[in-house]
């Protein structure tokens, strides 16, 4: 396993970075097989760079898992506030999942240099949580540390229950925002939460700007009438312009729906969709800069059939469950907006997508997949860990994530209403002080254990960096 560093830069606050590369196998079970490279960014801030190297080499480290399936690590001009806040006690390691960023890529290119689509199937296999933690592992045991603490947003808090599933030993606490997974049950549930959710969320920005639901009512009408061309040469369908609905997911999105359908058209009265708009649309949309999200979306719920009600396979979960929702239907004539749901239309149109719509049908049939979550390791959990619980939440629904949290020992549940899935990027830095207070009480209480019966015990050496 080869290793090599960069030497430091700065961002214009300051901020100290260094670069990180690692090589590690495909398949960790298989560590003299083929290979790829891991990238990752560690940053100091400047207060803490100012107090000295002795300072800087005694803190000890955050490691922040991203969103996704398929989202590379932050690349801030300057560090956002969940970051400064972080950094004040913290040396952060900003990791480019395995497929993403600087990370050996997983493109459509990639993935059809494997072959036929049951031979991509299989190597997509490989870009789960399971793999993203052993990764993880690599890079703790690379940089020298004993353990390190995770923060993990969205799709990173799924690997964060992965994490604690399979190493608790390496880590000092677990701090999850928008992230609390399903730990059984078919992603059937997944999907009547979320379309449950998501219509709830329409109503509520349609309520604040009715004039976007005529607006809405007036494209479909026109895509049903005209062959519509986004900016790649591919079809704008009624479907996909319903996924422009992924901007509901968030406090800091949602009102850029607005303003993207206010310029929908060339001029008011005209019946011609502006290029300004179908510009929007087309970055909105396309899936060319991560085709893993699109590709890999259900397999992150992919769970031995034991696990999920005695179905192993996902089966396009989202597209099917549509049928219990018409609301969302697309030839209706007012139909909502969609979230997270991927349908086979998405990667039929998408020319980023279309190549690898057969390994995406593969991998929805795959019905012998490997578990994600040790349930009796979770429910004996020691390790600190504290979750923020988004109540309106269309991600990642509120029900599923507090059956999730009843299940790990110790799990400090902070639910609120004030944010939505991009919480961490709204106001980040007072949800990490949240979270970090519940574990420091956590880890407080632990130790005062521990130290009435230190007599009867080795002293821990599990904080040591």
């Amino acid at each position: 396993m080869t290793s090599t560093s960069s030497p430091v830069r700065t961002l214009l606050d300051g901020t100290r970075l260094t670069e990180h590369r690692l090589r590690v196998p495909l398949d960790h079970a298989a560590p003299d097989g083929e290979g790829l490279d891991l990238f990752a960014r560690e940053f100091v801030t400047p207060e803490a760079a100012a107090r000295g190297e002795d300072h800087v080499a005694r803190m000890p480290w955050l490691l922040f898992l991203q969103g996704g399936p398929g989202g590379k690590g932050t690349r801030p001009a300057r560090t956002p506030a969940w970051m400064q806040e972080a950094g004040s006690r913290f040396r952060i390691l900003m990791l480019d999942q395995r497929g993403t960023g600087l990370s050996t890529p997983l493109t459509r290119h990639s993935v059809l240099r494997r072959g036929r689509a049951a031979e991509q199937a299989a190597y997509l296999r490989r870009f789960r949580a399971d793999a993203i933690v052993h990764d993880a592992e690599a890079f703790r045991r690379h940089l020298g540390l004993q353990s390190w603490s995770v923060l993990g947003q969205s799709f990173g808090g799924f690997c964060t229950l992965t994490y604690l599933s399979l190493f608790p030993d390496s880590l000092d606490r677990a701090l999850i925002t928008g992230g609390l997974p399903p730990l059984t049950g078919h992603a059937d549930r997944v999907y009547q939460a979320t379309y449950a959710k998501m219509a709830a969320r329409n109503r509520e920005h349609f309520a604040r700007f009715p004039e976007d639901r005529d607006r809405l009512d007036e494209i479909v009408d026109h895509l049903r009438r005209h062959e519509v061309l986004l900016p790649d040469g591919s079809p704008l369908t009624v479907p996909r312009l319903q996924s422009v609905g992924m901007l509901l997911g968030g406090n800091t999105r949602a009102d850029s729906l607005h303003y993207l359908l206010e310029e929908a058209f060339v001029a008011p009265g005209t019946d011609a969709l502006s290029d300004t708009f179908l510009h929007a649309v087309h970055q909105q949309i396309s899936f060319a800069a991560a085709p893993m999200y699109a590709v890999m979306h259900e397999s992150i719920y992919g769970q031995p059939a034991e696990m999920t009600d005695g179905r192993g396979d996902t089966g396009w979960a989202a597209e099917r469950v549509l049928e219990d929702h018409p609301e969302f239907c697309p030839t209706r004539t007012s139909p909502m907006l969609t979230g997270e749901m991927i349908l086979r239309h998405h990667l039929a149109l998408d020319p980023a997508l279309a190549p690898l719509a057969e390994a995406a049908d593969r991998l929805a049939d795959v019905d012998d997949w490997e578990p994600l979550y040790d349930l009796d390791q979770l429910a004996r959990n020691e390790v600190p860990t504290a979750a923020a619980v988004y109540t309106d939440d269309v991600y990642v629904a509120r029900e599923l994530s507090l059956e999730t949290a009843s299940r790990v020992r110790g799990l400090s549940v902070w639910e609120t209403d004030e944010f939505h899935h991009d919480g961490l990027h709204d106001d980040g830095a007072r949800i990490l002080r949240e979270l970090l207070h519940r574990t420091d009480a956590s880890a407080g209480a632990r130790d005062g254990r521990a130290d009435a019966s230190e007599e009867a015990q080795a002293p821990s050496t599990r904080y040591s960096t």
